[in-house]
């Protein structure tokens, strides 16, 4: 173990439970966080039933059309529904729609349930459906999702109850782009504030950076939650998310508590934890229009440089796997013969000298060049880019790390301003192979798509043009493929690791799966068993 880990294990003794209870001694103040009345106001026998789930950032938005980040989606999974939805094994099923019809290439039709109710107790019909998908494609729209509906030509209402979908050209993933919130064409306040939707809980109220307030529909139309409802605590700091676990004043936290703290937790009796294959990745972006980003060398020499499986061993305490690329390995378009980065650091020199990158001191203090790396100030991100500057360091490269609230550096993203950047893809957004043409075709660039490394190569674009138009699975499969070998030598992003999804309960939470996108929709059917004993008593 290098000095660097050495460092980390030093700072590690941070969170073994006897240091931080005492130093939360003499931090009394603190003890607000864990006041008896979750909900901040609402009368105890108005909470009674309710599940509280610490989550690590606030939403940005409550309309589904205007943001994606994990926050908001998450929120839109419990009080939205679409048409479609993902199994466990990550292919699309019904939802809304009672089926989906395909008549010809160019043509999909969807029949809706009858019956479902927005939280506002309209039905949902057709006009709403395309309403939805009509204003993320308005020419004046400025939806993130807009790059999913590219080949999407019209949308219109059969009937009451059937959707006709009419593509410009063939597009394999498109059922999967109706795993899309479908939002009411008449609402009475902007749903950016107040999101209303025909999921299995209705919104209740929004203390900003603190808690969304959620109780559980009546009217659902897949059933009832099991339990009366979700508070959504945002506690940013991984240590007291795992304190309030520990004093049980949060019943679930899911994904969002550093794999330290869950190997502290796994040895208390009264918490519970439960893991499953992940979806989500981890990697650095780089940004593509910087000169010396814009050379292959460089990009190639930053992969050799930094040590991923040591990351997943000492950071991620085994609960992730090291990553080749964004699509997971179980999924049905992954692609395992690709240009593979290992740890090599000699190999990283070797490349940089002949790039002309000279070292000036040799094994001294004076770097080759100097980076900037953008990272969100979650502890575990922190802990991670000391690694990777301290790999940077030993292979000649400065890197300057800059933290900042999550909604400041997804803005900084979005603009295109940053060198180096440390993100995730998270939960479904992974679950189609067409994820790679909205990320590295050219035409991508924000705002309608996630290029946001400016990354072009015309041999990539035109796989990714053929495999999206391409609807039998086979031929996607070698399309896509065929990308992804060219994007690893390429090189556009640094893969780091995909995660091992991590759930953190109360004993007495019962009910919790783990999807492989870790979807909250699951929420629904989770109960705490003294609710439950206590209900059967009465």
């Amino acid at each position: 173990m290098n000095r660097l880990f050495l460092k980390l294990a030093r700072v590690k003794n941070l969170f073994e439970w006897n240091h931080v209870t005492a130093l939360l001694l003499s931090l009394t103040l603190l003890s607000t966080l864990s006041c008896s009345n979750q909900l901040g106001g609402l009368p105890d026998n108005e909470t009674k039933g309710f599940i509280t789930i610490a989550i690590s950032t606030p939403p940005n938005n409550f309309d589904p059309r205007l943001t994606n980040d994990q926050a908001s989606s998450r929120i839109f999974q419990l009080v939205y529904s679409s048409l479609m939805v993902l199994d466990d094994d990550l292919q699309v099923k019904p939802s809304l729609a009672l089926d989906l019809k395909n008549p010809d290439p160019l043509t999909y039709i969807a029949h809706l349930k009858q019956g479902v109710y927005f939280h506002n107790n309209q039905e949902l019909t057709s006009a709403d459906v395309v309403f939805t998908f009509e204003s993320i494609i308005d020419q004046n729209s400025i939806s993130p999702r807009k790059g999913a509906y590219r080949a999407l030509d019209s949308i219109t209402a059969l009937d009451r109850y059937t959707v006709q979908f009419k593509l410009a050209e063939p597009f394999g993933a498109f059922p999967m782009q109706l795993v899309m919130p479908i939002v009411p064409k008449e609402a009475s306040r902007p749903l950016q504030s107040f999101p209303i939707g025909t999921g299995p809980y209705q919104f209740e109220r929004y203390l900003v950076d603190d808690q969304v307030v959620l109780s559980s529909f009546e009217n659902y139309y897949d059933g009832k939650a099991l339990n009366n409802g979700l508070v959504l605590k945002v506690i940013p700091d991984d240590t007291m998310r795992g304190l309030e676990l520990r004093k049980g004043t949060i019943d679930i936290v899911i994904n969002d508590i550093s794999p330290d703290i869950v190997s502290q937790l796994m040895k208390d009796g009264h918490l519970r934890v439960v893991t499953s294959p992940g979806t989500d990745y981890a990697y650095i972006g780089l940004n593509l229009r910087d000169p010396m980003l814009s050379e292959k060398q460089v990009r190639h020499a930053l992969g050799y440089a930094i040590n991923r499986e040591a990351i997943v061993k000492h950071l991620r305490q085994g609960f992730a796997s090291v990553s080749i690329g964004i699509l997971p390995p179980y999924m049905w378009a992954f692609e395992p013969a690709v240009y593979r980065f290992k740890y090599d650091p000699d190999r990283s020199r070797q490349i940089l000298d002949n790039a002309g990158y000279t070292d000036p001191d040799g094994e001294g203090p004076l770097p080759r060049f100097n980076l900037s790396l953008k990272i969100s100030n979650n502890e575990f991100v922190r802990l991670q880019a000391a690694v990777i500057q301290e790999d940077l360091r030993r292979v000649g490269i400065g890197l300057d790390v800059r933290s900042y609230e999550f909604s400041t550096m997804y803005a900084d993203l979005l603009k295109g301003s940053f060198q180096l950047v440390t993100m995730q893809w998270v939960g479904g957004s992974v679950a189609d192979p067409d994820i790679l043409r909205r990320i590295f075709h050219s035409d991508q660039s924000p705002p309608n798509g996630f290029n946001r490394g400016h990354y072009s190569n015309p041999k990539v674009d035109t796989l990714l043009n053929s495999a999206s138009r391409a609807i039998d699975i086979n031929s996607r499969k070698k399309l896509y493929g065929a990308a992804q070998r060219e994007i690893a030598i390429d090189a556009p992003y640094i893969s780091l690791w995909h995660k091992t999804n991590v759930a953190v309960t109360q004993s007495s939470i019962s009910g919790l799966k783990l999807s492989p996108d870790a979807a909250f929709i699951n929420l629904k059917d989770v109960t705490r068993v003294a609710a439950l004993e206590e209900t059967a008593t009465n």
